[in-house]
């Protein structure tokens, strides 16, 4: 048998016939850029979120990119984040000069460790960047608070975790800013890249919205230096065609992870632990066993397709060597990027493709 780690053709021929008569429409109009299709989205996603502004761009690197200069970091600030998440989260921070200041994760959700943060933070802290990993909130109020003390913006990574709730309150909308990806693996994904960026302060989403479009808020009049960061129409149509199915789909991810959780528990593994405050909207399906890569290559070998998030930890990145940080400066993210393993999770995923892969995981912690 094999499996995919994620299979979108099935998810693409259940909603075929409302998609292409989307993408046609768009086609029609012949308007491509912005427009009344990603007003649209944006205002479904406001209402999504309850968030007061959604604004459409690229990609999700973008929306970080232009949240952090909406903050006003530039070179020489410090942002506190995690090691252990996708480059994006502090390559944009490095792009404006600034520097990313890791902190070590917690060894159960994966999220950044809150009881570390304010240790690291100094005169030339300007924000905080949370990441919530794998379809999972970080504990927000500590980082709330913290930010609060220390006059910090914080700017939420929910590039996985759209849908996701902490205490009720949906990823993104918690903190100054909430950065959004629509990369086609994502729960809500695109046809291409997208992303979003969500707002309550007025001054903020103004910026954000100016600085997408070169800096500009009367074409040809440029109050800032911007960059082009723009959400087309079809991209736009196909991600509103598809939002109204999201919390169906994020139901059965939840449904695939109990069962997993349900079989695997008499297994060596370590399975995704869920803070009582949280609802998880299962991104990724992640165990972790110091024999990950052995399980992966048997797994590969019985048609089954894993991923590992992430191999290297941002801290170890050749790119950041400048930063000063050294293997076992960060223990728990190094631990967790070389134990952890992505299993095949999407809503259409079959039971009987499910126990296969519990069967050919037992096989190999059980065989004789």
């Amino acid at each position: 048998m094999k499996i995919a780690s994620l299979d979108l053709k099935r998810q693409y021929k259940s909603i075929q016939k409302e998609i292409d008569s989307a993408v046609l429409d768009v086609l029609a109009s012949q308007s491509f850029v912005l427009g009344h299709y990603v007003e649209s989205f944006e205002k479904s996603m406001a209402n999504y979120c309850g968030a007061k502004y959604a604004i459409g761009v690229a990609s999700g690197t973008d929306a970080l990119l232009l949240a952090l200069m909406a903050c006003g970091i530039k070179s020489g600030d410090e942002v506190i984040t995690t090691p252990f998440t996708f480059f994006a989260t502090a390559g944009s921070i490095a792009r404006l000069g600034a520097l990313p200041v890791f902190v070590d994760i917690d060894p159960v959700t994966y999220n950044i460790d809150v009881n570390k943060i304010a240790s690291v933070a100094n005169k030339n802290t300007k924000a905080l960047l949370p990441v919530h990993l794998f379809g999972q909130c970080a504990e927000m109020d500590t980082i709330l608070e913290i930010a609060r003390d220390k006059g910090l913006h914080v700017i939420e990574d929910a590039a996985q975790a759209i849908g996701a709730l902490y205490k009720g309150k949906q990823a993104g909308t918690m903190g100054d800013i909430g950065c959004f990806s629509f990369y086609p693996s994502k729960n809500l994904g695109a046809y291409g890249d997208g992303g979003l960026v969500t707002a309550n302060d007025d001054r903020l989403a103004a910026l954000v919205k100016s600085l997408r479009v070169h800096g500009s808020v009367t074409r040809y009049y440029h109050e800032y230096v911007g960059i082009n960061s723009r959400l087309d129409a079809l991209q736009a149509v196909i991600l509103n065609t598809k939002l109204k199915y999201l919390n169906e789909w994020s139901e059965k991810r939840r449904t695939v992870a109990a069962y997993y959780d349900e079989q695997l528990r008499e297994t060596p593994v370590r399975l995704p632990k869920i803070m009582n405050c949280n609802t998880h909207i299962y991104h990724q399906y992640m165990i972790a066993t110091p024999k990950r890569d052995l399980l992966k290559e048997h797994l590969s070998r019985h048609g089954i397709e894993t991923v590992i998030y992430y191999p290297v930890p941002l801290h170890l990145q050749k790119c950041f060597e400048y930063l000063g940080y050294k293997p076992g400066d960060l223990p728990v993210s190094e631990k967790a990027a070389n134990e952890v393993l992505a299993m095949p999770i999407f809503p259409e995923i079959t039971r009987e493709e499910q126990d296969y892969v519990v069967e050919q995981i037992k096989n190999f912690f059980f065989r004789k």
